[in-house]
């Protein structure tokens, strides 16, 4: 399987476990990725906030570059996902819009490739029966908590993935990957998102109340699609009340026996191995 595949901007700094996490699992399933040719920042997260003609010319500029080959795109980020859905969403609602967008960005938009996350092409592309063949070391005794955030499910009618308030795909590749994923019911609630900068101090409140359910609920680690939740989760919570944060493709090329899990779980800021060699899968 071939993908057109956008990484933005988090995935080459602040995020590159990510993408290279990313990069071993796909290679790892057989997904061939074709990263978009001179792509540039989609704009997440403040484009939207300034100027809305340019929050839709920034990534609608990538979706064109993209419309040169006949495939599917996956955006790991969840940020980028949402603001590709959402440029999309109006490219073909506003033919007005559309027309002066394209006038700017100097292309044309067919819109012919769909906008996905690897979360859905593993889980429904790739298929669960599929990755569990890969599996060489079943996650036993890892308890997580799906998180999803905000920004993969919202708003629904725009995003179309999953089911907006109880999303479940996450939940069933890890499962398939050998982990007693923990139910819980904060997986959409906001960690604060960009605001970790500017007001510290609400990110502080909402990621520890994240954290108390999350043990509450018996969960021994978090995971997540996005790298804006992840650096919250992960540099944001009381010392007290802090789980490890994984990026879901780190834990999958864990339970597939890949290289690169321990070197990236030394960039995390709550340190993983720990818990990882307790269970003895590190």
């Amino acid at each position: 399987m071939k993908v057109s595949y956008y990484p933005g901007c988090s995935l080459h700094g602040t995020a590159k476990e990510y993408d290279q996490s990313v990069r071993v699992v796909s290679r790892a399933l057989g997904i061939e990725l074709e990263e978009i040719e001179d792509w540039s920042c989609c704009g997440a997260s403040s484009a939207h906030n300034t100027n809305f003609k340019l929050s839709v010319a920034l990534p609608a500029r990538d979706l064109i570059a993209a419309d040169k080959k006949a495939q599917d795109i996956m955006i790991p980020c969840a940020a980028c996902f949402n603001r590709f859905k959402t440029a999309d969403h109006h490219l073909r609602h506003d033919q007005a819009l559309k027309a002066e967008i394209e006038a700017i960005v100097g292309g044309s938009y067919k819109g012919d490739a769909a906008i996905r996350n690897p979360i859905d092409i593993i889980a429904n592309t790739i298929g669960l029966d599929t990755l569990k063949e890969k599996v060489a070391k079943k996650l036993v005794g890892l308890k997580p908590a799906s998180y999803y955030g905000c920004l993969l499910l919202r708003p629904p009618e725009v995003c179309r993935f999953d089911d907006t308030e109880n999303p479940v795909l996450l939940d069933k590749i890890l499962a398939a990957l050998g982990a007693e994923v923990r139910p819980w019911s904060f997986k959409t609630d906001c960690c604060g998102g960009s605001l970790t900068i500017s007001k510290t101090e609400v990110v502080v409140a909402m990621v520890d109340r994240l954290m108390t359910m999350a043990r509450e609920a018996g969960a021994n680690c978090l995971v997540t699609a996005c790298p804006v939740c992840t650096a919250n989760l992960d540099m944001r919570a009381s010392r007290d009340l802090a789980l490890p944060v994984f990026y879901f493709t780190e834990l999958a090329a864990l339970a597939m026996g890949q290289d690169g899990p321990e070197r990236w779980c030394r960039l995390h800021q709550t340190d993983p191995r720990p818990l990882l060699k307790e269970l003895k899968l590190l």
